[in-house]
């Protein structure tokens, strides 16, 4: 048995019809359960992003929204919506909006209750599934599963696919190879990672708003251009999506399967990696970095995602396939599904300059989503170390990313998305678990911060007038001695 081969047996029992259901189920039941928390505050989400400031122990809550943002937009925004749109059709993209609106409320769920276990370990803030898990459900075990996963996940798997998005871009712009690339990520990514957490949280405070709205700006341009067969796009899409148009019809399950894959792989709600930058952030109330966390599914999926599928699907610069390789609409000859697809309909819009800012745009997604994964596989070696006490892993984890983006990035893109879809895989499976079992926290916590405003407060949180037990980071006044330390740092900046 080859490794390709494998790892498509893999991913076949991973993402079976079961995950892909229970993504959206989860989303929806969450969105219930919290009243559609992710329409209802979101005007609150807005304010929120600029509340908090950053502290020597913890970030800021608009750097700990760019801190996940830098994971959640990544290759999966371009490289990842080509890829839906070959294998499940323009109806694949209507299924990434469902899983992005309903997973807002996942993600509300799992970064409020990042933010309700976290710990301080060597002076910074802490936290993820698997403080919540071990502290929540008194699962010791099931925490330990989910740091290995998530450290083999993020520190091995996932950095291949990021990489190897940068390496094609590169190559089809200006024709760098893949092995100056992987030179070239390796430095900049080493002096990244080595600076430690602060540094990590100024690189993606600066570059991700920077970037996105650049991707976003341009995207609106090719769109207005052609704005005459918007209607015609949208029209395509909800047809596709629900099978009721006549070319591509016969591939409404697979639109749902790739659309909540690429969609999970995307925005990654409820797949666990989003608590562990919601938990650095210094807040008074942990609804407050959860109601940020659910917006970052909007920023990813509704405003990076579409503006993607908008110019494929509007220049008709794609390829459709259905489930045995036969080809239903042919766009674009001779591109393999991936980032071409966005560089080629950018260039025929923008001669000279679209292929090259592609290349740019996505250089820089996917970077610090790498950079992003090497906080979250540290973070989760931090849960270990509280155990074993073991230093050296946080160096091997270094050079073990460090090395998963080389290899990456001078191998195939049919086995780098492959070892990723393990990874992002594995990883949903654990947290959706746990977050369905300890949901009780999170819903609480939202209905206080929810009276407490009512009331014209600034929320603050305590956990034993709600029952919630283990929560020690936020025991006595913690709120208070937080909200006090906020005040102190915009008078000093002021």
């Amino acid at each position: 048995m080859t490794i390709d081969s494998l790892v498509n047996d893999l991913n076949a029992l991973i993402w079976s019809p079961a995950l892909i259901y229970l993504c959206l189920g989860v989303g929806l039941y969450f969105s219930v359960r919290t009243r559609f928390a992710q329409v209802r505050h979101f005007r609150e989400m807005i304010r929120l992003m600029f509340d908090g400031k950053s502290s020597d122990a913890g970030v800021s809550s608009f750097q700990a929204l760019a801190m996940t943002l830098a994971g959640r937009v990544g290759t999966g925004n371009i490289a990842g919506v080509a890829t839906a749109i070959t294998f499940g059709g323009p109806g694949a993209v209507f299924w990434m909006w469902m899983v992005a609106f309903l997973g807002a409320s996942s993600a509300f769920v799992e970064s409020t209750l990042g933010q309700i276990y976290k710990e301080k370990i060597d002076g910074q803030y802490r936290g993820g599934p698997a403080f919540y898990i071990e502290k929540g459900l008194g699962m010791k075990w099931y925490a330990w599963v989910f740091a290995v996963c998530t450290i083999v996940a993020c520190g091995v798997l996932l950095p291949g696919v990021q990489a190897n998005g940068i390496a094609s871009s590169l190559n089809t712009a200006l024709g760098i190879v893949p092995e100056a690339t992987a030179a070239i990520l390796a430095v900049l990514l080493g002096f990244i990672i080595f600076g430690g957490v602060q540094r990590i949280a100024r690189f993606a405070e600066i570059i991700v708003p920077f970037m996105a709205l650049g991707y976003i700006i341009v995207a609106c341009v090719i769109i207005a251009l052609h704005i005459d067969r918007l209607p015609d796009v949208l029209g395509l899409i909800l047809r596709s999506a629900v099978g009721a148009d006549a070319g591509f019809g016969a591939l409404l399950g697979l639109a749902i399967q790739w659309g909540v894959k690429r969609g999970v792989y995307s925005n990654e709600a409820g797949q666990g990696t989003g608590p562990h930058a919601s938990s650095a952030a210094a807040v008074t109330h942990p609804a407050k970095q959860g109601l940020v966390q659910a917006f970052s599914v909007y920023v990813d999926t509704l405003f990076v995602c579409s503006a993607t599928a908008f110019m494929l699907l509007i220049t008709g610069q794609y390829n459709v396939q259905d489930g045995a390789g036969k080809a239903i609409y042919t766009g674009i000859a001779g591109v393999a599904a991936g980032p071409g697809y966005v560089q080629t309909a950018m260039e025929n819009i923008m001669p000279g300059f679209g292929n090259l800012f592609v290349a740019v745009a996505l250089f820089f997604f996917a970077f610090t989503t790498i950079i992003a994964y090497y906080y979250i596989a540290e973070t989760n070696i931090a849960y270990i170390n509280r155990k074993i006490n073991r230093p050296w892993l946080t160096l091997l984890l270094k050079f073990a990313i460090m090395a998963s983006t080389v290899y990456g990035t001078v191998k195939t893109a049919e086995l780098a998305w492959g070892l990723g879809d393990i990874g992002v895989g594995l990883m949903a499976w654990l947290n959706i678990a746990a977050i369905l079992m300890l949901q009780k926290p999170a819903l609480a916590a939202l209905k206080d911060y929810e009276a407490q405003k009512a009331q014209g407060k600034d929320p603050l949180f305590h956990p034993q007038a709600l029952g919630i037990n283990n929560a020690h980071y936020w025991d006595g006044r913690r709120a208070e001695h937080t909200h006090t330390a906020e005040l102190k740092a915009a008078r000093k900046k002021a």
